[in-house]
C-alpha cells in the first residue's frame, strides 16, 4: 500500500503533528507514504515522466523525514490555495488522477479547509479513495464541530488581546482588535469571551455604530484605567458602511487599508471623539507552535485517517461532533455553511458573547 498526503489552504498549528501521525501509523503497517508539496498546486507541476519533476514536488515521508516535526507549527509539506478545476487552461482533475496512477498511490489523505476539501470530495466522486481532514483556524468547515488549528488561534488571540490592555490603558484609548474570520465569527466570539473584552463584533451580525460607539465610550469612562477593548471579525459589517463588501475576496495585504477595524476606529474618533488603537492580529493567529489541544487532535485525526484506509472506508471526512471523534461522508461540507448560532450564543443588543448555559454542551460550546 502506498498513500499520499497533502496540505492545502492557509497553514495552521497542528498540521505537522497530523502529518507525523499519518506517516508513523502507515509505516507501522508496512505501507509507503509520499507527501505532495504545496497542496494541489504540487500535483499540477508534476510530470510523472520526469524524475526531477516528481522529486521537486513530492517527498518520501519515512521516519526520519517526520522526526520532530510535531513540535513546530506550519506544514512541512508547504501549501497553496489551488483548485485544479479552476486554474488557467481549464479543469485539471484528469492530470491529478494521472499523477496518482503513475506514482502508484492507492489512497490519498488531504488536510485542508473548505477549498481543499471541496476538491477532495470531487476527486472522491471520480472514484479515487480519499480521506479528508478539516483544518482551519476559522473553524468554519460544515460537518464538524472542530478543525485543526482553532484552539491555537484562540489561545494566540487571547494572549495578544490581554497584552494590548497595557498600552490601551496607558494611553486611555479604545482598542480595536481585528481577528481573522471572513464568513464566521467563531474566533472573535470565543477570543472576546475568554479575554473578557467589553464588546465583540462578529461577522454574522452587522454592527450599528449609533449603538456600538456610545457603548464603547461608556465602557472607557466606567473603567478606572479609562480604556476599553473591542474585538471584531475581519468579515464584520458596519451598518450604513458598504466600503468593505467586496474586500472579503482580497488578500489580507490588499484589505489592510480598508479593514473593518480601521473603519470602526475612524468612526470612533470622528463621532465619539475618543482616541483609538487598532491592531490586526492577522497571521500571528496562525503562526508558531500548536497548543496541547491541536497536537492532540492532529495526532488523533492522523491515526484515524490511516485506520479508515485500512478498513476500506474511504470517501470520508473526519470530524469531531459533540466532543467525539467520528467520520462523515466526504461531501458533507458541501451541504451547508458553518457560522455562529447567533440566537443561542450572542447578545445582539450588547455586542457580547452569550455563553452562560453550558450544562450538557461539549467543551467548545457548540
Amino acid at each position: 500500500m502506498r498513500i499520499g498526503v497533502l496540505t492545502g489552504g492557509g497553514d495552521v498549528p497542528g498540521l505537522n503533528p497530523c502529518i507525523r501521525s499519518i506517516a508513523l501509523s502507515a509505516l507501522d503497517r508496512g505501507w509507503e507514504v509520499i507527501g505532495f508539496r504545496r497542496g494541489w498546486q504540487g500535483f499540477l507541476e508534476i510530470d510523472p515522466a520526469e524524475r526531477e519533476s516528481v522529486a521537486a514536488h513530492s517527498i518520501v515521508l519515512d521516519r526520519e523525514a517526520v522526526r520532530g516535526i510535531d513540535r513546530v507549527g506550519g506544514t512541512m509539506l508547504h501549501t497553496s490555495r489551488t483548485d485544479p478545476r479552476t486554474v488557467a487552461g481549464g479543469d485539471r482533475t484528469g492530470h491529478v488522477l494521472k499523477v496518482l496512477d503513475a506514482l502508484g498511490v492507492d489512497a490519498l489523505i488531504t488536510l485542508g479547509g473548505d477549498g481543499t476539501l471541496r476538491f477532495s470530495a470531487h476527486l472522491s466522486a471520480q472514484g479515487f479513495p480519499v480521506v479528508s481532514i478539516p483544518k482551519t483556524m476559522d473553524n468554519d468547515v460544515f460537518g464538524t464541530d472542530y478543525c485543526i488549528g482553532f484552539s491555537t488561534a484562540i489561545t494566540r488571540s487571547v494572549d495578544a488581546i490581554n497584552a494590548l490592555r497595557t498600552t490601551a490603558e496607558s494611553h486611555e484609548r479604545i482598542a480595536i482588535v481585528e481577528l481573522f474570520g471572513r464568513r464566521s465569527g467563531e474566533t472573535a466570539l470565543l477570543a472576546g469571551f475568554l479575554a473578557q473584552v467589553d464588546r465583540t463584533v462578529i461577522a454574522e451580525v452587522p454592527a450599528d455604530p449609533d449603538v456600538l460607539l456610545p457603548l464603547l465610550a461608556a465602557d472607557r469612562r466606567s473603567r478606572p484605567g479609562a480604556y476599553a477593548m473591542c474585538v471584531i471579525s475581519e468579515g464584520a459589517k458596519l451598518a450604513g458602511d458598504e466600503a468593505g463588501d467586496g474586500d472579503r475576496r482580497l488578500s489580507a495585504t490588499q484589505r489592510s487599508e480598508t479593514a473593518v477595524s480601521r473603519r470602526l476606529a475612524l468612526l470612533i474618533e470622528q463621532r465619539a471623539k475618543e482616541g483609538t488603537i487598532v491592531q490586526q492580529l492577522a497571521y500571528l493567529m496562525r503562526s508558531g507552535d500548536p497548543d496541547a489541544l491541536d497536537r492532540m487532535v492532529g495526532f488523533a485525526f492522523g491515526g484515524l485517517a490511516v485506520q479508515k484506509i485500512e478498513a476500506g472506508e474511504t470517501g470520508r471526512m473526519l470530524a469531531l461532533r459533540d466532543g467525539n471523534y467520528c467520520h462523515v461522508p466526504i461531501d458533507t461540507l458541501l451541504g451547508g455553511t458553518k457560522t455562529v448560532d447567533v440566537d443561542r450564543l450572542y447578545d445582539r443588543a450588547r455586542y457580547r458573547p452569550k455563553l452562560t448555559h453550558v450544562e450538557g454542551m461539549p467543551m467548545f460550546l457548540y
